[in-house]
Parts: structure tokens; sequence; C-alpha cells
């Protein structure tokens, strides 16, 4: 091995590595990448990170992370060693994804409708009606196309055997795709030529693909349809990202004091007076969205949005609603559901999940925390959670009391030894650091999934936690056009 990875510590008997296999050997689809980096001595990556640091900064590339004490600005960090995705592993990928967003969208489809899978006791009423995103004030209505879900980030792992397994579905406000975007335009800044010995499959067509699917969910369809981002504001961990895909797609953005709804239709506002707006690909969760009907004290909804929605003189991506198949208590059911609607195993499986308002998975939750990951319900970015073999016993205490408290809100899964990749936690040393990926889906006239996706990586060393709230980066993907 060559002395950039010399010092580099594999431990293929408790993790898989994406780079190496058991025999300490490159994969064969990393092999030249490996014999790439291995030329590249210590002053070579220092001016590279410089090279990424500088258009990060420069791009504006950062998020917010609520509550640091040290500032709540960030630049988002890179790994300069991409992940390589085979393409009979992305075939995979891709087919288990588009199985599940097309059974989670009849699911979505039904429980608003005929709530058949409920009559038929699949998933237990109870756990519909209880959760917080639920929306029965939307039963009986027809989103556009009868897609509920239009953008889709699905969070994926692997296993100590390298297979690969959904860890959860991401169907509100799906983040992290202007970094995808942006990890990739870095990584051709820093390393020009690399590109020309792989046969990487492009990205940068997300923007117009998912201009293209909000477009095709407009009600007006004389004209070209007035398209608009909302978002809710600068103070948003994503503001980057809102800003960021309106630019793209070149389409407005707006918060809520930009838009005014008369006679049931929404209008910007512009410096030639109102302007229509036909299809709002929303940032902001249903609690926010329109203070007449969720929270009245929403400073960044649009006061008769949802009415002007249900008239069908707007259309919102994702639909309202959708929030109730990524509760992560419906997430253990997506199994069942797959196999409901579309009478198939799953193509990718979840990840083994407890439920705690089962007594009985209850009662081995509270008895194993110590070898537990316990999750609320609706928690996101790494909040809400518990690791418990990293966790002091002050801590399994007070989550224990949490469970035992509101066992409807809470999950537990088993620690998965996530895979990990060599990844620079500083200029020189490379670490083996997990892993797990974010691929985007869109869904319009027909499911489209971007060739790639979010690789984020735990950049603290032995950290399964790969958020970027918790100290999480990431790194560019590549999927190739064959192994």
């Amino acid at each position: 091995m060559s002395q950039t990875f010399s010092r580099y510590e594999i431990d293929s008997s408790r993790f898989y590595d994406e780079v190496f296999d058991e025999n300490n050997q490159p994969r064969l689809h990393y092999k030249q990448l490996v014999e790439r980096f291995s030329h590249l001595n210590h002053a070579e990556l220092r001016a590279r990170r410089q090279t990424t640091n500088v258009f990060f900064l420069n791009q504006g590339i950062t998020f917010t992370v609520y509550g640091a004490e040290e500032g709540i600005e960030r630049i988002f960090p890179f790994d300069l060693l991409p992940r390589i995705v085979p393409d009979s592993e992305w075939q995979q990928i891709e087919k288990g994804l588009e199985q599940r967003i097309t059974a989670l969208n009849l699911f979505l489809q039904d429980i608003y409708h005929d709530q058949k899978i409920l009559k038929d006791k699949v998933v237990p009423t109870e756990l519909i009606l209880s959760s917080k995103n639920f929306r029965r004030e939307f039963v009986g209505v027809n989103p556009p196309l009868g897609v509920y879900i239009h953008v889709t980030g699905t969070d994926i792992i692997r296993d100590r055997d390298g297979k690969y397994m959904v860890l959860e579905d991401n169907l509100r406000s799906p983040s992290g795709v202007s970094y995808m975007l942006q990890n990739r335009q870095a990584m051709k800044r820093a390393f020009p030529t690399m590109f020309d010995h792989y046969k990487v499959r492009p990205i940068e067509e997300y923007p117009q693909e998912l201009l293209k699917v909000l477009q095709e969910i407009s009600p007006v369809k004389q004209r070209e349809p007035n398209v608009a981002v909302l978002t809710p504001g600068i103070y948003n961990s994503a503001y980057f990202e809102h800003s960021f895909l309106a630019r793209q797609m070149g389409i407005e953005l707006t918060e809520g004091r930009d838009l005014v709804v008369n006679d049931n239709k929404v209008y910007t506002r512009t410096t030639k007076g109102l302007q229509r707006v036909d299809v709002i690909y929303r940032r902001v969760d249903d609690d926010f969205l329109d203070p007449l009907v969720f929270r009245p004290d929403s400073m960044l909804g649009v006061a008769g949005v949802v009415n002007a929605y249900r008239m069908g003189n707007v259309a919102l991506a994702n639909a309202i609603g959708t929030g109730v198949a990524d509760d992560k208590v419906i997430y253990s059911f997506v199994p069942k559901i797959i196999k409901y609607y579309l009478d198939q195993e799953p193509i990718i499986e979840n990840v083994p999940t407890y439920l705690a308002s089962d007594p009985t998975d209850c009662k081995y939750i509270l008895e194993n925390l110590d070898k537990l990951v316990v999750k609320a319900a609706n928690e996101s970015g790494g909040y809400g959670m518990l690791i418990g073999p990293h966790a002091t016993v002050e801590e399994r205490e007070e989550f224990a009391a949490k469970v035992l408290a509101n066992p409807r809100n809470y999950i537990a899964q088993p620690t998965i030894s996530l895979s990990r990749h060599p990844s620079y936690i500083n200029d020189t040393d490379l670490t083996g650091c997990h892993i797990d990926l974010r691929p985007y889906i869109l869904y319009g006239k027909k499911i489209t999934i971007v060739p790639g996706g979010l690789t984020r990586v735990a950049l603290k060393k032995g950290s399964l936690v790969v958020n970027s709230s918790q100290g999480g980066g990431s790194k560019d993907t590549w999927v190739l056009y064959d192994n």
C-alpha cells in the first residue's frame, strides 16, 4: 500500500470498507482513484483543499446550526476523496427507491381517501390518527396528477456485510441537494483532469428536472406556469439551498410576506403589480404554511394559501400531509406497505425497528438502551436521538423517562455498523469515517432519480452521526456508467 494509505486502518472485521476489500486491496472500481491519490504529497493535498475551501467560501455555501455558542453560520465541511458507486449497485438502489416511493405515494393516496390499508389492519389506524403530520383536513383532497411526494431524500446505509438498507425517508422538505451539486463543482476545480479517467454520470441537470416536475403539476395549462420557491427566510438552516435552487431554476425566491391571496388565487408582489403564482415549491412545514388553517401565530406562511390549494388554483410541492409517511413509526411499516400495494418484497430492506408503543417492544427497548439507537418519531437533523452505546447512564435514564411518558413518539433500532470510507479529517491523515447516502427522487409525470446523491460523512472520529448539525461533512458521489 502506498504511503498515502499506509497508516489507514481498514478493520474489515467490524465495518464494511467502501474502498478496500478484506485482503486490504482496493476494490476494482476504486483502483484508479487510490493510485491517483497515492501520488499526491501533503503539499499538493493542502493546495487542493485550499482550492475547495475558497470555492465554498466564495459561493457562500453555508448551513446554520441552531443554538451553537460559537456562531451559527458555518461552511459545510467537504472531504476530497470521492465515494464511487458502480453501475450494478446503482441499478439496485434505483429500482429499490422507485419501488419505495411508488408504494409510499399509493399509501398517502389511500389514507387521504378510502383508507383501505387501515380497514385491512395492515397499518394500525391509531398510529395514523395520532401522527402529528396527518392532516385530517385534507382527507378527500386530490393533489395534481395524484402525486403527493414530488421531492424525496431517502437515507441509505450499508451494514457490516455491505448490504444497502434504508434508514429513513425524508418526505417533507429534504435538504442537501445543493451540496450534492456544489460538491461536484468543487471536485472539478480541485481535480480538473481526474474525471477524464472515470465515466462518471452527470448530476447537473437536477435543477431543470425539478423545475420540470413543478411545471407538470401546475393547474394552468394555457401558458407557461409561474413557479416560486417559498422559504422561511434567512434564519432557516437551509436558506442557502433555497436561494441556490431558485437561482438555478430561474424562478423567484419568496417569503410569506411576498405573497398574497386574492379571490383564492396566489399572487406575488412585484414592482409592476401583483403577478399570479401557479406552483409553490415550499420549504415551509405544514404547521407554518397558512395561519388561517394551521398555527395562527405563524409569520412564515401565507394567509389563504391552503384554500387556494383546495380550490385547485395553486399547486404545492410537496403536497400537504406528506409528513405522515416519514413519521419514523410509519417507516417501520414500509415493507408491509410495499407488499400491500405492489405485491412485491422490498428491494432495499429497512433497518429492524422496535416501536415503543408496542408493550413487548417497549420492554425490550428499556432493557437494552445501551445497545440501541432511540429516535423521536418526527425529529430530524440528528436531534431527539439517543445513541445508546455512546450515551452516559444519566442520558439513558433521561431517555427512558421520555419513552415511558410518550411511547407513541419513539422507535429504536440496533446500532448498525455503518460502512466506512477513507476520509481526511485533517490535511494529511486518512481515517475510516462512517458514511451514508441520500439520493434524491423527483416524482411528476414519472419518477426521476439523479445518479448520485449526498454522501454524508461523520467527520468526528468514531462518530456514527453524519448530520451536518452534529459535526458531519460530505463528499462527492460518483455513480459510474459501468462497473
